[in-house]
Formats: C-alpha cells, sequence, structure tokens
C-alpha cells in the first residue's frame, strides 16, 4: 500500500463514520477467523461460518475501498 493510499484511508477512519464502522468490523471478522483457522478439526458449522465470514469481509473491505476513493477524488 502506497503512502497516499494509507493517508486517505487514514482520513477516512477519522473523518467517515461508516468506514470507521466497516473498519471496526472488518477487523472483528478478522479476529473471528483467525479462532477458526487454528482449529485443527473444524465442525462442519464451522467451515460454512468461516466460508460467509470470508465473503462477508470482501464486502466489508470493497465498501472501504470505495469510500476511499471517494474521499481520494475529493482531496
Amino acid at each position: 500500500m502506497n503512502g497516499q493510499t494509507q493517508d486517505v484511508k487514514s482520513l477516512s477512519l477519522q473523518d467517515n463514520e461508516e468506514y470507521a464502522s466497516l473498519a471496526a468490523q472488518h477487523h472483528e471478522l478478522d479476529d473471528r477467523l483467525h479462532e477458526l483457522s487454528v482449529k485443527s478439526h473444524p465442525t462442519e458449522p464451522e467451515l460454512l461460518e468461516e466460508s460467509t465470514l470470508k465473503k462477508r469481509k470482501l464486502q466489508l473491505k470493497d465498501r472501504m475501498e470505495a469510500i476511499a476513493r471517494g474521499v481520494q477524488a475529493h482531496h
């Protein structure tokens, strides 16, 4: 990630409540995915949860990127 992109994301976190909320959710999903990934024998529901969480995490990241692009376009 280049410095300019990082600056835009920092600005987004500070000034955009939606971006900050999405970033917090993304972090929570990342923590849960880590918990699931260290299990040596995950159950079927855990495997399904892992797949669902990965998809949700990507959706959040896509929305965060869209917000960051909007902030960058305005600066």
